[in-house]
Parts: structure tokens; C-alpha cells; sequence
């Protein structure tokens, strides 16, 4: 029988950078993940902090040929509710980067993480799903599905929202739904984006521009479900004409793209991310809407946890209650992260004046105080930066008031 320190069960981008960021932390690692089937045409924006990580693994240089990176983000209030909040555009540079992140199409990630799992010698890939998964206080046992099998002292859970290890070890979920639905498409347009992304916030949820390598970009639009069926039945230059209007013609004219993707909208946050020799990463744990860019970049940072936790000392055997520092390592960062998201979308959808009031009050503040920007800035690209940062900022805001 085939024996590794870890096995990460899942070949989605999660999966594939907790096993290669594993391996070159010193472990050996299985990975249990059959080739994907067909082209995802969807896009991902990573922030800084995802980006200096994938930097760490030496995978920056080989996907930033296919980045375009996020200078400025800019909100428009795109309701006809009588309470507006004003246009609120937040840059990079007021942070001191050239950009807040970049934004990949998912097929060239991970033609990238592939050819990276492919070459390194740590990571053995197994092209099969986990059949049966048993996680006891000493060893993980898992059998394939072409009845190949295979022990490690440490189990990864990187199988999506139906995780079968999440099954296994008992792990329970809260699960919740929105009446909305999500389009997805990537576009071509006459004018240049200038490598700022756009988010109009509409009644229904957002719809959100966000630069792509050229004149392309990539677009989320939040929506009605049925106004969602009834735009997918579109011609695409039909369909590009909604956007573009929807755009308010702000890069041109539109030319939609092959390859338009509609999904439900749903939450899900287990009630544990892990105990004992095994971890839930990803999908596995969480999943909210695809708002604020917060996805895969929480994912991330799920990684960056276990390679803290399993990797610190790689000559040692993996600890028996690695699963369990794990949770209390990422239980606040991803209920806050839900919560605000969950907040956030919920606050487009109220019709609640009140509610109105705040979102307007709340842009109109960050509009308008420059160091208060900064600070929900820096907390946007990397949890607790912005908390992090306070007594500096203070500090330059007293020397600027002395000289």
C-alpha cells in the first residue's frame, strides 16, 4: 500500500495550490484528482495578498503573462431607488500598490497549477475519484475508485460543496439560499478599461466589470433568476446590447463572448473546517456569492494556514491534532468574510429604507475620508492589514498636521 504525509482529495484551483504549496514545503503529497472535463471560461481575481503567496510558490512569473491587473475599482450606484449613494472609486496607488490584484481567466491558472503539480517530484497525482475515506487518530486509509489505495497521516478536503470527506468526519453545514442568480461571460469592447473594474449596485445585486489582458473583460451580473433564463435565451448580440446598455456604454460598444454561464445563488459554512487529521479547504467549507472578489482568494488563504501549520518543521511527523489548530486558525476570518458578503448582498436586495440609508451613508463616508478608504482598502486585500496599519496612519496624519 502507497503511503504519503498528506493527501489532498480535490483537483479544483483550491486543491491544486494546497498540493503543490505542500509539496514544496517539504511533504509528500498524494494527490487524489481525475483530469477536469471540458473549459472553464470563468475568471478569477486574485488580491495582493493571493498574488505575494503564489509568488512564494514561483508561479507568479508564469501567470502574470495572463493577468490584467485591478488599478481601481469603482462603484456605481446603478439602482432608481430615491436614496442614491454616491460613486465611490478606490486605487491602488492610495495604498501604495500598482494594483489591488489581478484578474486571470480559471483556464490559464490552471493550465499553470497542472504543469507545476506535473513537474514537481513531492506530489504523486492520482487520476481517480476517493471512493471511501476512513480517518482514525493515527492514519487516513483511502480507497480509489479503480480500487487503488493508499494511507497518509493527513487528509485534505478540497472536494467541493457535496465533500465526501466533510461526510465522512461529520462535519454538519449551515446552508442558505438568495433569489438571485448569477450570469457570467467574459466581453470585447472598442475602449480601452484602463485596468479599472466597475461594480454597479442594482436592485437585484451587483453587476460587476473587471479587466481582462487587452480590450476584454470578464463580468459577474447578479439578478432576477427569471430575468437570468430569459437574457441566456438572448442572441449574443442581443445579449451584448443589454450589456452594453447596462454598462452605460462606459468601454464602447460590447461584443459578448461564447460561453455564457448562469448559476444559482446559494451559501453554505460548515460548522467546523477540520479536526483531527483531516481539513476542509474551499468549497469543502464555505461558498457565498460571487461578490467582492472574496472566493478564491478565502481559499487561499486556507492554504496559507495548513502550509503554516504542516510545514513549519517538514522533518517531523505531522501532529495528530493539525485539524483541529486549523479550525481555530481560520474560524474568524471565514465567518467574517461570510457575514459581510451575506450583509452586502442582502443590503441590495431591501427595499428597507433604513437600510438604504446606511449603504448610501456608509459609500458617502468612504468617499469622502481619504484615510478611512485606505484602511477598508488594506482590509479588503488582506484580513487584518487594515487593523494592522492604524498606528502608522495616525502617526503620518500627526506629522502632517505639525508640518
Amino acid at each position: 500500500m502507497k503511503t504519503f504525509e498528506i493527501a489532498v482529495i480535490g483537483g479544483g484551483l483550491a486543491g491544486m495550490v494546497a498540493a503543490i504549496a505542500l509539496a514544496r514545503g517539504g511533504r509528500n503529497v498524494a494527490l487524489i484528482a481525475p483530469k477536469a472535463e471540458g473549459e472553464d471560461r470563468r475568471t478569477t481575481a486574485l488580491m495582493d495578498q493571493s498574488i505575494r503567496f503564489l509568488d512564494r510558490l514561483t508561479l507568479w512569473e508564469k501567470l502574470k503573462p495572463s493577468a490584467a491587473p485591478l488599478a481601481t475599482m469603482r462603484i456605481i450606484d446603478g439602482t432608481s431607488r430615491l436614496l442614491r449613494a454616491p460613486t465611490t472609486t478606490f486605487r491602488a496607488a492610495e495604498v501604495g500598490l500598482e494594483a489591488f490584484g489581478y484578474n486571470f481567466p480559471n483556464k490559464a491558472l490552471m493550465d499553470v497549477l497542472d504543469a507545476a503539480a506535473e513537474a514537481e517530484g513531492n506530489i504523486t497525482r492520482f487520476n481517480a475519484f476517493a471512493a471511501a475515506v476512513e480517518v482514525s487518530a493515527d492514519i487516513v486509509a483511502i480507497t480509489l475508485s479503480d480500487n487503488d489505495m493508499l494511507t497518509s497521516e493527513f487528509v485534505i478536503g478540497a472536494d467541493g460543496r457535496k465533500s465526501k470527506l466533510r461526510e465522512t468526519i461529520g462535519v454538519d453545514v449551515k446552508q442558505w439560499s438568495y433569489p438571485q442568480s448569477a450570469m457570467v461571460l467574459n466581453f470585447a469592447h472598442s475602449l480601452p478599461h484602463e485596468n479599472i473594474s466597475t461594480e454597479f449596485h442594482t436592485e437585484s445585486g451587483p453587476f460587476t466589470q473587471v479587466p481582462l489582458p487587452g480590450n476584454r473583460s470578464s463580468l459577474v451580473w447578479v439578478q432576477n433568476p427569471a430575468d437570468a433564463e430569459a437574457r441566456r435565451e438572448l442572441s449574443l448580440a442581443e445579449l451584448s446590447d443589454v450589456v452594453e446598455e447596462r454598462m452605460q456604454s462606459l468601454l464602447g460598444k460590447v461584443t459578448v463572448e461564447e460561453g455564457l454561464q448562469v448559476w444559482s445563488l446559494s451559501g453554505m459554512m460548515a460548522h467546523r473546517s477540520g479536526m483531527g487529521r483531516a481539513a476542509l479547504i474551499g468549497e469543502a467549507a464555505h461558498v457565498f456569492p460571487p461578490i467582492g472578489a472574496q472566493g478564491l482568494n478565502l481559499s487561499l488563504r486556507d492554504v496559507m494556514a495548513l502550509y503554516d501549520i504542516l510545514c513549519g518543521r517538514p522533518e517531523l511527523p505531522l501532529p495528530s491534532d493539525a485539524g483541529n489548530q486549523f479550525d481555530r486558525k481560520r474560524r474568524a476570518d471565514i465567518m467574517t468574510r461570510t457575514a459581510s458578503v451575506d450583509v452586502l448582498n442582502r443590503s441590495l436586495l431591501s427595499d428597507f429604507l433604513p437600510m438604504q440609508v446606511l449603504r448610501a451613508a456608509g459609500l458617502h463616508i468612504l468617499s469622502a475620508i481619504p484615510p478611512l478608504r485606505s484602511l477598508v482598502i488594506r482590509e479588503g486585500i488582506e484580513p487584518g492589514r487594515g487593523l494592522r496599519d492604524i498606528p502608522a496612519a495616525i502617526r503620518d496624519g500627526l506629522r502632517r498636521k505639525k508640518a
